[in-house]
C-alpha cells in the first residue's frame, strides 16, 4: 500500500472524480466508513458530539452524524461557524442531515465564547437516556446569538454525558497552526473524558508531517483515513494509547488512480522533510501490505525442503543466547530446516534451545570467539554444501574478539548466499562499510541506529535526523536491503524503495529482540525468496519486519509490557501469523490491533 502525500491525495481526488465518480459519494462512503468503525468500536455509545468544519472533512463527519443517528445513536453535530459559510459538498452533505437526522441538533459555534457555553465544561461521564436525545422530535440549527432561553438552559447540557467524540474540524489538506475557535475547541477536547475519533487525520496535524508527535493538534484515541495513509499517518503517533487504531477506509478511488498519481512526479512535495517523496526519489510504502505472501496455505504434499534451509552463523563465550534466540525464532518462523553454527564451547548450550534445531561445531580462538580457520579446507563452507543451505544468517553474538571481526568480513565475501547480517557480523564492518557490496546477490543489513552509526561513520543524531534519507542512500550505494530499526522500522531496498513498519511496541525493548528479527527474516526469504527476485526479496524482508514487530504487539497486549522477553515474541508468532490487518468491515488497520476493542 503506498504512502501519499497531500498533494498527491488531491490529484487522486480529482482525477476520480473525471472518472465520474462525483465528490459527494466519496463524502458519503467516507462518512459511512467512520460510522461503521464507531458502531463496531464503541458499540456502548449512546451519544455522540461530532465537531465540524466548513470544508469537505466537516462534510464527512456529517455524514457520519447522520449515519449514526439512523442506527439509534443519539448525535449532536457542534459546526464551527455559520451554516451559510459550509462550502463545497459539505452543503449537500448538511442539508441532508437536516432533512433525513430527525434526532441531530445542529449547533452553530461562531466564536469562543459561544463555544465555551455550548460546552458547558461538562464533556465525559455518564450518558445521558437515548429517550432524552429523541423527544427533541426534530433536528434543529441553533445560531447561539438568536438562541432561545429554554436552548440557554440545555446549554450547559448539550455537552454533557457524552460518551464519544467525532473530530471533522480540518483535515489533509489543512496547513498548521489551528485559530481561533477551532485552536479553543481543540483545549477543550483535550480536558474531556471521552475518547476521539478523528475523520482523516487530527485537526491540526500537518499531513505531510513525517514527526512522532504534533504540537497544537487535537488529541485522538482512534484515526479513520480514507484510500491511503499519508506521510503523518505512518510516521505520526496519533493515539495515546500505544495500539489506538489507525485504519484505512476504501472510499471509491480506484486503484489506477492511485497508481498514476504516484508515478507522477508532478504531485510530490520536493519540500517535505526528512526522507519525504521528493520530484526525484522513489516513493513509501507500508510494510504491512507484504504479510499477505505468509497467509496462503501450505501445499498440501509440502515437504521440508519446499521451505529452505537456514544457517546460523555466531555465538561466543558467554552470548550463546543470541543465536539461540534466533535459530528458534527462524524454526518458528516456518523453515524447513535450521542449523546453528557456533562455537564448541557454547554449543550445547545452543542444543537446548530446541530438539528440531542441528547443530554444527565452529572452531574457536581467543576469549571463546570463532577461529578463521572455520574458513579453511574442509570448514564451514563445505558444511553449507553439504548441508544445502539456502540462506545464512551470521552476527548474533558472533562478538569482535580475537579473529571474530576478521572471519565474518571473509566470511560475508566468499559465501554468495542470501544472507542477513546483524549485530556483531555488522560491527565486523565498522568503518570498513565499502566492502559490504550485495551487487549480484541477496545482502540484508539489520542495523539498531548505533550500528548504522558506525556503518555510516556519524553520530546516532545524525541517523535519527533523516532516517529515510539515510536508509535509501545507503541501500541504494551499497546495493542492499537494509532494515533500520526504531521507531517506525524502516526497510529500503537497492532500487530505492523505502517501506515503513507499522507494528511494535516498547515492550520490545529489550535485548535479545534483534536476534529473534534476523531468524525471522532468515526463514522468510528461505521460504519466500529462494529464487532471489528483487520483488520477493522486499515482499519476504517487509513481511518479516511486520511479523516480529506484530507478535511483539501480542505479547504486549497478553503480558504487561515491562515484563516481555524476546522468547514471548517468539512464542507469539503464531498470532502474528494468522492475524489479518483488514476487518470486517473492509477497513485496514496500519496501528493498532483490531481484536483490542476500545
Amino acid at each position: 500500500m503506498e504512502i501519499l502525500t497531500s498533494a498527491e491525495m488531491a490529484a487522486a481526488d480529482r482525477r476520480t472524480v473525471e472518472l465520474g465518480v462525483p465528490v459527494s459519494q466519496l463524502m458519503e462512503n467516507a462518512g459511512g466508513a467512520v460510522a461503521r468503525f464507531c458502531l463496531r468500536q464503541y458499540g456502548a455509545a449512546e451519544r455522540v458530539v461530532v465537531l465540524c468544519g466548513k470544508g469537505n472533512n466537516g462534510g464527512d463527519g456529517m455524514v457520519a452524524a447522520r449515519v449514526l443517528a439512523e442506527a439509534g445513536v443519539g448525535v449532536e453535530v457542534l459546526l464551527l461557524g455559520r451554516a451559510d459559510e459550509v462550502k463545497g459538498d459539505a452543503v449537500a452533505a448538511l442539508a441532508q442531515l437536516r432533512a433525513e437526522g430527525a434526532s441531530v441538533m445542529v449547533r452553530e459555534v461562531m466564536d469562543e465564547a459561544v463555544l465555551r457555553r455550548v460546552w458547558g465544561g461538562e464533556i465525559g461521564g455518564r450518558s445521558r437516556s437515548l429517550q432524552d436525545d429523541k423527544a427533541k422530535g426534530q433536528a434543529t440549527t441553533n445560531t447561539e446569538g438568536q438562541a432561545t432561553a429554554q436552548d440557554d438552559k440545555a446549554k450547559g447540557q448539550a455537552t454533557a454525558g457524552v460518551d464519544l467524540i467525532l473530530d471533522a474540524v480540518v483535515g489533509t489538506g489543512f496547513k498548521p497552526p489551528l485559530r481561533g475557535v477551532a485552536a479553543a475547541m481543540r483545549e477543550l477536547v483535550a480536558k474531556a473524558n471521552a475518547p476521539v475519533v478523528a475523520v482523516d487525520l487530527p485537526s491540526g496535524w500537518d499531513a505531510d508531517s513525517m514527526g512522532q508527535e504534533a504540537v497544537g493538534a487535537f488529541r485522538a484515541d482512534a484515526v479513520v483515513t480514507f484510500t491511503r495513509p499519508k506521510l503523518a499517518h505512518v510516521f505520526g503517533h496519533m493515539t495515546g494509547a500505544t495500539f489506538g487504531p489507525v485504519v484505512v477506509a476504501e472510499i471509491g478511488t480506484p486503484d489506477e488512480v492511485v497508481d498514476s498519481v504516484c508515478s507522477d512526479p508532478t504531485h510530490r512535495d520536493g519540500t517535505a522533510m526528512n526522507g519525504a517523496p521528493s520530484s526525484d526519489s522513489p516513493r513509501l510504502w507500508w510494510a504491512g501490505t507484504a504479510k499477505a505472501i505468509a497467509e496462503a496455505p501450505r501445499d498440501v504434499n509440502a515437504n521440508k525442503g519446499k521451505y529452505g534451509h537456514v544457517l546460523v552463523v555466531g555465538g561466543s563465550y558467554g552470548t550463546a543466547g543470541a543465536p539461540s534466540m534466533a535459530s528458534l525464532a527462524a524454526l518458528r518462523t516456518g523453515a524447513g530446516l535450521v542449523t546453528a553454527a557456533v562455537p564448541k564451547s557454547v554449543l550445547a548450550l545452543v542444543a537446548g534451545v530446541a530438539p528440531e534445531l542441528m547443530l554444527a561445531s565452529l572452531r574457536e580462538g581467543a576469549e571463546g570467539a570463532v577461529s578463521l580457520e572455520n574458513l579453511s579446507q574442509g570448514g564451514l563452507e563445505e558444511l553449507i554444501k553439504q548441508k544445502r543451505i539456502s540462506v545464512v544468517a551470521v552476527g548474533p553474538g558472533l562478538s569482535t574478539k580475537g579473529e571474530a571481526s576478521e572471519f565474518a568480513r571473509e566470511f560475508v565475501a566468499r559465501v554468495k548466499l542470501p544472507m542477513v547480517i546483524d549485530a556483531d557480523g555488522l560491527n565486523a564492518f565498522d568503518g570498513k562499510a565499502e566492502l559490504l557490496n550485495g551487487a549480484g546477490r541477496v545482502m540484508v543489513l539489520t542495523p539498531h541506529p548505533g550500528e548504522m552509526a558506525r556503518l555510516a561513520g556519524m553520530t546516532v543524531a545524525e541517523v535519527e535526523k533523516d532516517r529515510v534519507g539515510l536508509a535509501r542512500k545507503f541501500a541504494t550505494e551499497r546495493k542492499v536491503t537494509l532494515v533500520l530499526k526504531g521507531w517506525r522500522t524502516l526497510v529500503a531496498h537497492p532500487d530505492g524503495r523505502v517501506a515503513v513498519n507499522t507494528t511494535g511496541n516498547p515492550a520490545m525493548a529489550k535485548g535479545g529482540s534483534g536476534d529473534i528479527l534476523t531468524g525471522i527474516c532468515a526463514a522468510m526469504l528461505a521460504q519466500f525468496a529462494d529464487a532471489g527476485k528483487a520483488d520477493d526479496v522486499a515482499r519476504a524482508v517487509e513481511a518479516a519486519v511486520f511479523l516480529h514487530g506484530l507478535a511483539g504487539d501480542f505479547a504486549a497486549l497478553k503480558m504487561d509490557e515491562h515484563t516481555v522477553l524476546a522468547t514471548d515474541t517468539v512464542a507469539c508468532l503464531s498470532d502474528a501469523f494468522r492475524y489479518r490487518v483488514k476487518d470486517e468491515d473492509g477497513l485496514t488497520w496500519i496501528c493498532g490491533m483490531r481484536e483490542r476493542t476500545a
